[in-house]
């Protein structure tokens, strides 16, 4: 009897040990970490959470910030700061967190309860002391710590769309900061040009050798080129602010520099091809292995609903009362032990069998839709890599040395005399237009180079990942206590 004792004392502790899980320290960085690394620029790091950094450690990182600032801040470095200082990002890694906090709780064992009661009447006094556990709950331990482990996987998966997809914003602004502040430098030039031909024409008009409608044609061109370098501060001002916002950066850390220009095309020979684009989105794309992790612990839920429904709350209870005779004094002691067996009479797992059923054709469903969405993506932005590269080129190599060549030959002619100087400062202005051009198109480029990269290995390019609706929350894995 003490040895049957001794073994069902032995067989709960281990079980109480189990169901104890642990958080990790680092709230899953390692983990995100672990599926974004590749993706992200060399020396990229997360943000550790919040308070477990000593002094010395956040002075370090404040230090290296202060370092990449003091220098024009190219693409991977604004990404590297976004990382670090980027608040919302913080934000969702603490949620991330969070469920890991949550998973742990729900494979806690509850508590035993501990039931006292003291009753008297005119010949005894009774005191009942009972002890209860859920039943279930220890049985089903194993079995939703799986399910705990496949839904925390799915919700890394989550926060890794979450890092690649806010370092493809910053990519992406940085981009459009770089070629607006070009765009801004051509728009300059330009509205130089005019205002010099709208000077030149109000001197030849005061003595008589322009005509008002010239010198009102001439005008115009300066007005609208005034107002053509007002929106392009306008858009150089916008950019780099909405740069700033995505690296974390504000007051005197958001004066940074940026480099002059866009980095230059890639040769022919480097370009990604799109023969494995499809298989490479289906297998690599963080949100498609999400879903097909969800789809997996649907799955594996689908047989234990009729049966968690039916038997949730089985319950285990061990009594020991004491009577005594208020005339005698003897005590009289019982003791045994209860099982709490719901009876199926109005509820046979029905509901929660179809409710199952629905919940696997979802998540099969959006399986299959993420698929197909991963595939065609893969294609199209593919495409338009390809397509902006050869637009890109085409103005580098062709359309930019026409202009170039053409503002050469309008000095060559000025200078013999050939062409006005109306002439001279149209073909000024036309060259600008034409670098401005150039530059959109070295920047979409890029911009097609980045959502390539999201197409293929993290989520859908431009949108916010989204995490999927899960069958597996977490009020549903732990069955409800009973005694």
């Amino acid at each position: 009897m003490k040895r049957q004792t001794f073994r069902l004392t032995s067989l709960l502790g281990a079980l109480v040990l189990a169901g104890c899980a642990s958080v990790a320290p680092d709230g899953l960085r390692s983990a995100v970490d672990s599926h974004t690394a590749a993706r992200l620029p060399a020396g990229s790091s997360l943000p550790t959470p919040e308070g477990s950094d000593t002094a010395e450690q956040q002075q370090a990182t404040h230090t290296q910030i202060a370092q990449w600032l003091s220098q024009p801040v190219d693409a991977d470095t604004a990404v590297r700061i976004a990382l670090l200082r980027n608040p919302g990002l913080q934000a969702q890694l603490a949620q991330l967190a969070r469920q890991d906090a949550q998973r742990a709780q729900s494979l806690t064992l509850f508590n035993p309860t501990l039931t006292l009661g003291r009753f008297v009447n005119g010949h005894e006094r009774e005191i009942e002391r009972q002890l209860s556990f859920n039943l279930v709950q220890l049985i089903t331990l194993p079995w939703r710590s799986r399910w705990q482990g496949w839904q925390l996987e799915q919700a890394t998966l989550t926060a890794a769309q979450q890092v690649l997809l806010h370092a493809a914003d910053t990519r992406r602004a940085w981009l459009r900061a770089v070629a607006a502040q070009q765009s801004l430098q051509a728009a300059e030039h330009m509205h130089d040009a005019a205002a010099v031909g709208g000077e030149l024409a109000r001197r030849m008009a005061l003595v008589g050798n322009f005509s008002k409608r010239d010198q009102a044609q001439e005008l115009r061109v300066q007005h609208d080129a005034a107002a053509q370098l007002a929106r392009a501060r306008l858009t150089a001002a916008l950019e780099r602010e909405q740069l700033a916002r995505l690296m974390g950066l504000w007051g005197p850390q958001a004066d940074f520099a940026l480099p002059a220009q866009l980095p230059a095309l890639p040769a022919a020979n480097a370009l990604h091809t799109g023969a494995d684009a499809e298989a490479t989105a289906l297998h690599e794309r963080l949100d498609v292995r999400a879903l097909r992790r969800d789809l997996d612990t649907t799955a594996d839920r689908s047989g234990f609903s009729r049966v968690g429904s039916l038997f949730g709350d089985i319950g285990a209870s061990y009594s020991r009362n004491t009577s005594t005779d208020r005339a005698t004094r003897h005590d009289e002691v019982t003791r045994g032990w209860e099982l709490d067996i719901p009876l199926p009479l109005f509820d046979w797992g029905g509901v929660a069998a179809a409710g199952t059923r629905a919940q696997l054709q979802h998540s099969s469903a959006l399986l299959r839709d993420a698929a197909l969405r991963a595939r065609s993506e893969a294609r199209t932005s593919w495409l338009r890599y390809r397509t902006a590269w050869d637009l890109a080129q085409q103005q580098r190599t062709e359309v930019l040395p026409l202009a170039q060549l053409m503002q050469e030959e309008a000095v060559y002619r000025y200078n013999g005399m050939f062409i006005s100087t109306w002439q001279l400062l149209a073909q000024a202005r036309s060259t600008a237009q034409a670098v401005t051009t150039a530059t959109d198109a070295q920047r979409d480029f890029w911009l097609a180079d980045v959502d390539l990269q999201l197409a293929l290995y993290s989520t859908s390019p431009g949108a916010a990942a989204a995490a999927p609706a899960s069958s597996t929350a977490a009020s549903t894995d732990t069955p409800a206590q009973g005694h």
